[in-house]
């Protein structure tokens, strides 16, 4: 016999439960207060939480020894100019570039764990500095001095300054195509290499993936094809957070170099649920990497193939970028593989390798570096671009 649905009453005749705690509709009930705060923290990236309490850490300090006294938000519009003259360079009457944060000061931030060097950070510190105190005065609702109009006009014309001065953003190197063949070079000590062959291969190959997505990825996101080859589907990154299925792009192709060599480090380290890449004990496979092992296999790896000590994990993601553009892949391919939303950052890393292949920029004639001209193999990592840009 099919059970009756009840129709819903009137809301309004209900009977509230005497047992439960009647809340105020204007206040947040303390243990609602938590629950929010812990939903906050776990939808963050573990990364963002240490970049965030790093800043509001330097703060702290830098307050506590300028204005003796304790940090508190929401901070006045004076101390953030303040903190801006302290660590912005501008330039006397000489030429020479300097800042107003008293040595004394510098000193004990340095010695206090605050400050890894001495002297005005990179513009790009300061600003998300910035950015941090502007977030921290929103999570307590109160209005951020950030916004004020006299610390909006010298960041402007701070900026422009900067730029006038050639000073430019601090990225690091680009893992493309040349570099990138080096360090898979190095991938034959055993089943470490053929891990970091496989973990290289992943990160490039997918779309260039940050370390912290590398580390994430599991074996239950990922599908074998008849073919030989695999699709990744990337349940979380930084700029799909949500985890939501409807983001198109989210499956990534794994195909030739990338399948064979994931392919061979599942065979050797038995891997068949969890995370794809494992700490290697002895001769077993354990615990899963951390994101910061991600980065130290990319270091290791440079360094072997005695390559630049600048290039990092993030060298992979703009790898990829840089070697689509030279490659003449189609912009919204390429973004569909790296999950770029924003186009001034991803063209930030797809122009200089596009510049590269540009007619304009061999008027006069000159060599042309494209791999349809040079004939790179089939199996090369560079055609891997291609493949998977046309394929996501």
């Amino acid at each position: 016999m099919t059970k009756r649905r009840r129709l819903p009453r009137d809301p309004n005749t209900l009977v509230p439960r005497t047992t439960v705690l009647a809340l105020d509709p204007e206040r947040l009930h303390a243990q609602a207060a938590l629950s929010v705060r812990v939903l906050l923290k776990e939808g963050e990236s573990a990364n963002t939480q240490r970049s965030y309490a790093t800043a509001l850490r330097y703060w702290a300090a830098w307050f506590r020894l300028r204005y003796r006294e304790m940090f508190s938000i929401p901070v006045p519009v004076p101390a953030v100019l303040q903190f801006l003259v302290d660590h912005l360079e501008r330039l006397d009457e000489t030429g020479a570039l300097l800042h107003d944060l008293p040595a004394p000061i510098d000193e004990a931030l340095v010695e206090s764990g605050f400050k890894g060097v001495s002297g005005a950070p990179a513009l790009n510190t300061v600003l998300h500095r910035l950015s941090v105190l502007a977030k921290a005065h929103e999570m307590k609702r109160v209005g951020s001095p950030t916004h004020d109009p006299a610390v909006q006009e010298l960041l402007r014309r701070t900026r422009r300054a900067y730029a006038s001065r050639g000073t430019r953003p601090n990225r690091k190197p680009a893992l493309t195509r040349e570099p990138f063949e080096a360090l898979l070079a190095t991938c034959t000590d055993g089943l470490a290499g053929v891990r970091d062959r496989a973990l290289l291969l992943f990160a490039f190959s997918s779309g260039g993936r940050r370390r912290s997505e590398v580390a994430a990825a599991t074996f239950e996101n990922l599908t074998a094809l008849g073919d030989g080859s695999y699709l990744y589907r990337l349940t979380h990154s930084k700029t799909d957070q949500s985890g939501t299925d409807e983001n198109s792009h989210a499956a990534k192709p794994l195909v030739g170099p990338a399948a064979d060599a994931l392919r061979a480090w599942l065979a050797g380290s038995g891997v068949m649920s969890g995370k794809l890449f494992r700490r290697i004990r002895g001769t077993q496979v354990a615990e899963p990497l951390s994101a910061q092992a991600v980065w130290l296999i990319v270091k290791r790896r440079a360094k072997l193939a005695g390559l630049d000590a600048n290039f990092s994990a993030h060298s992979l993601r703009s790898g990829f970028v840089t070697e689509a553009g030279r490659q003449s892949v189609p912009m919204g391919d390429a973004m569909a593989m790296t999950g770029h939303r924003s186009t001034t950052t991803f063209l930030k890393y797809f122009q200089p390798g596009a510049v590269t292949q540009s007619r304009a920029a061999r008027l006069l004639g000159g060599p042309n570096t494209s791999s349809s001209e040079t004939g790179a193999a089939p199996d090369s990592p560079s055609t891997l671009v291609v493949e998977h840009s046309h394929g996501g």
